[in-house]
C-alpha cells in the first residue's frame, strides 16, 4: 500500500464502489506483516512516500523471498539491495517475475518503466570507473524510485577536463549524487560549480592510506562547498533516497 492506492480506496469507498469490510481488511495490513523471519514495514509507503526496501546482504534467498512476497501480497513494489549473482539466481528461480541489475546489485519487482514524479532531473556523477557499482546502485535506485537521471561516469579530477565537458549536465540537474574514492575530491569541485543541493558518496575505493573509503569520506566531510550533504561509505541507496525526498520538494 502507498497514498496513491490509499487514496484510491478511499475514494472508491466513499462512492460506494468497495465494501467496508473490503476496507478494512486492506486498513488491517498496513502498519506491518509477521512472517518467519522478519516483520515487514507495508506501512512505509504511506507514512514516509517510499516504501521498504529489502537489504539482502546477509540474507538468505528463502529469507528474501519471503519479504518479497509478504510486499507484493500488499500491492507494494519491492526492491533488493546488495545481492550477488548466487542470491539472484536462488531468489529468481523461486519469484521468476523480478528483474536483476547485476552492476547494481539489484532485484526489482514492479514495472518495466516507473511513472516520474521527480521535479527535476537527478545527476549521478562518478569519478572512476571503479566507483561504477555505487554509482550504479544510486542510479538504479533513484529510477525506481520515480527520478530521471542522467549520468556521467569516469569524470575524476584527475582529468577535469572530462567534467566540464559536461558542464551543463551538471547545471541542469535539480540534486547532484557525486560518488567518488580515493581522496573524494570531486564533490568538492561539482560542489563548487552548482547552486543545487550535492549528496557526496565515498566509496571504498583506493590504495592503502584510503583507508577503505575513510580518506574520502573524511575529505567529503570537511570540503570548503558549503552544498555538500555525505553519507556513508559506498551508500549509493542512501544517496538516491534523499536525492529522491528533495526532488519531491
Amino acid at each position: 500500500m502507498n497514498r496513491d492506492r490509499l487514496r484510491e480506496l478511499l475514494e472508491r469507498l466513499s462512492r460506494g464502489e468497495v465494501a467496508v469490510d473490503v476496507a478494512l481488511e486492506a486498513f488491517a495490513r498496513l502498519p506491518f506483516a509477521d512472517t518467519e523471519h522478519a516483520r515487514v514495514d507495508t506501512h512505509r509507503a504511506v507514512r514516509q512516500g517510499l516504501p521498504e526496501v529489502v537489504f539482502g546482504l546477509g540474507k538468505t534467498p528463502e529469507q528474501i523471498v519471503e519479504v518479497v512476497r509478504t510486499l507484493r501480497e500488499v500491492g507494494q513494489d519491492v526492491l533488493v539491495t546488495r545481492v550477488d549473482a548466487d542470491q539472484a539466481e536462488a531468489v529468481l528461480r523461486v519469484a521468476p517475475d523480478g528483474q536483476h541489475d547485476p552492476v547494481a546489485r539489484l532485484l526489482w519487482y514492479g514495472p518495466e518503466e516507473v511513472e516520474v514524479k521527480g521535479k527535476g532531473p537527478i545527476a549521478v556523477v562518478s569519478a572512476g570507473t571503479s566507483d561504477l557499482p555505487v554509482a550504479a546502485e544510486a542510479t538504479a535506485v533513484a529510477r525506481r524510485f520515480g527520478n530521471e537521471v542522467t549520468v556521467l561516469q569516469d569524470v575524476g579530477v584527475a582529468g577535469l577536463h572530462r567534467l566540464l565537458a559536461s558542464y551543463d549536465v551538471l547545471r541542469e540537474a535539480r540534486v547532484l549524487i557525486v560518488v567518488a574514492g580515493m581522496e573524494g575530491a570531486l564533490p568538492s569541485v561539482v560542489g563548487g560549480l552548482v547552486d543545487k543541493p550535492v549528496i557526496a558518496v565515498p566509496t571504498s575505493i583506493g590504495y592503502g592510506a584510503s583507508l577503505g573509503g575513510v580518506a574520502a569520506l573524511l575529505g567529503m566531510l570537511t570540503s570548503c562547498s558549503s552544498n555538500i550533504s555525505v553519507v556513508n561509505i559506498d551508500n549509493g541507496f542512501g544517496a538516491a533516497h534523499v536525492a529522491t525526498l528533495i526532488n519531491r520538494l
